[in-house]
This record gives structure tokens, sequence and C-alpha cells, in this order.
């Protein structure tokens, strides 16, 4: 019986080790690519510092760089297609999870879980033939009626930020009501059960037991697919309208940090416009490196909470 047992504690040992391996392999490669990027940034960094966040000028041919157009075109559209995402999502993943079978929600499921198969070339060719002639029609009625208001106070192009934001909500929309979904597994059928047996309905139901409970994850979930907006590059690039400028309406074409180093990145002739791209690289990757493990936080405590329970 003895070498048996130190057969089995010297195999339990050397899985350990391989999945160790593994894990670090995978830390060492993102710990590489922040690496990289911070050197790749000193040169604007030594050049420009902090400030390089609020300076609204991007001209190669002076060597003048600031990153503040594409930050706010980054936020606008990531915020805004996050709002018009987070309602769709959270109404898909309660009618997927409540409302219809659990086999026509898992054929359901697996055509939303397509949706972040595609490819971003593609939702940008899509979009730039099919979807911006609906949306121009609709900036042209959005000032028509409503030019008083600021944002809707721009010529309509077509590309632009509307544009941008429309594509990009879509794009988000699986990894979302993905998340929501699976948190929404892990509310106690007894206490949905016990509600129903006290006379409450089905909307009485999600209202005041299901939501509340997995507010924090709905938050998590949505907060995720933020992440993901911030990073999308390609749809984007082809749908934004490329001026490096802040946008004044939800008309404006803009950039974001992603599409202005798709479009500058092979064209850059000096070190220090190389440098600001990559510097502007390592501000995307923080943004959503911090927003993922927030988020990843909050879901993490919730699985416990829910465990304890």
């Amino acid at each position: 019986m003895k070498p048996k047992i130190i057969k089995k504690v010297s195999v339990d040992k050397m899985y350990r080790l391989i999945l160790i391996i593994f894990g670090s392999v995978i830390v060492l490669i993102v710990l590489g690519i922040i690496t990289q990027l911070i050197i790749g940034a000193l040169p604007s960094i030594k050049e420009n510092g902090l400030l390089f966040l609020i300076k609204k000028d991007w001209d190669p041919n002076k060597n003048t760089f600031g990153a503040l157009p594409f930050i706010y075109g980054t936020l606008a559209t990531s915020v805004l297609s996050v709002s018009l995402a987070a309602p769709l999502s959270i109404g898909a993943a309660l009618f997927l999870n409540e409302y219809i079978k659990p086999n026509l929600s898992l054929f359901i499921g697996t055509l939303i879980d397509l949706l972040a198969a595609i490819p971003s070339v593609v939702y940008g060719l899509w979009g730039l033939i099919i979807m911006v002639p609906y949306i121009k029609i609709l900036e042209i009625w959005l000032y028509t009626h409503f030019g008083f208001i600021p944002i809707f106070k721009a010529q309509p192009y077509g590309v632009g930020i509307l544009s941008a934001t429309f594509i990009l909500m879509i794009m988000i929309l699986p990894y979302a009501i993905s998340v929501i979904k699976e948190v929404l597994k892990l509310v106690p059928v007894m206490m949905k059960e016990q509600a129903l047996a006290l006379g409450a309905t089905k909307w009485e139901v999600l209202q005041k037991v299901v939501i509340p409970y997995i507010r924090s994850g709905i938050f998590a979930g949505i907060g995720l697919s933020l992440g993901r907006a911030l990073g999308e590059t390609m749809a984007v690039t082809m749908l934004i309208g490329n001026r490096n400028s802040i946008p004044k309406s939800i008309f404006d074409p803009a950039n974001t940090l992603a599409s202005i180093i798709a479009n500058d990145f092979y064209e850059a002739s000096s070190k220090l416009h190389v440098s600001s791209l990559i510097y502007m690289g390592l501000i995307s990757l923080t943004i959503t490196l911090i927003i993922t493990l927030i988020m990843k936080l909050i879901l993490s405590r919730l699985t416990v909470q829910t465990s304890k329970k």
C-alpha cells in the first residue's frame, strides 16, 4: 500500500507543477506585453509626461501629439454603446432564462453566442454598407427635430460617433447576455418558489427577488462588455469617420485610441510618433485591465456570497 500512496503523491505533485508552469506562462505573457509597451512609450512619456492625456493637438508634421481627442472618442462610443446594450442584454437574459423552454433557450443562446464569433472586419463592412445609410436617415431626423440640443447640432455624415456606437452595441451584446445568464443561474430556485407561493406574479418575482439578488452581477456583466467596447478596433475604425479632433456632437466623425493606432501606425515616420501611438496603446490597455479586474472581483464576490447562502 505504501508504494502506491507515494506514487499517487508524486503524480499529484507533477500535475500541480505542470499547472503552475502553465499559469505562470500566461502571467509572463501579460507582463511581457505591458513591459514592451512601457519601453516603446518611454520617448513619448519623457517628452510629454501625463500632459499627453490632456493635450488636444495631434499633428505628426509638427511632432505635436496629444491623446485627449482619442480618449474622449473612446469613452464616448464605449459609454453610449453600453448604455444602449444594458437594457437589451438584461431583457434578453431574463427572457432566455425565465420565460422560454430550456431547449429553445439553448438554441437562441447559441445564436447569440455566434455574434461573438463574427470577425470585427465583417461587422465593419456590414455596418458601412447596410447600417450607415439608415443611421444617416436617423441623424437627419434627429437634427431636424432636436437640432436645438447641442449633441444633435451638427451636420449629419452617416459615419461618426453614432454609427460606431450602434456597431459596438451589437458587438458587445453577446458578452453581456452571456454573463448575465450565468449570474441568473445563481439565484436559488427556493427564493423564487417562495415568492410565487406567497402570491407574487412572475414580474414581481423578477423585480423584487431576482434582479436585486443579482444586481452586482448585472453590473459586472455590463462592465465586462464595457472593457470589450474600449478595445474594439477594426469595426470602429471603419465607421467612426477618423477625424483627429474632439467631437461636439454624436454626429461628428472622431477617432478612438484603437482606431488612431490602426490608422497611423504603419505610416508613422518619426520615433516620437511611433512612441506616442504605443503610449496610447498602454493607456487603452491600462483602462481595460482596471475595468476588467474590478468586474471580475465583483463577480467573484457574488459567487462567494451565493455559495454561503
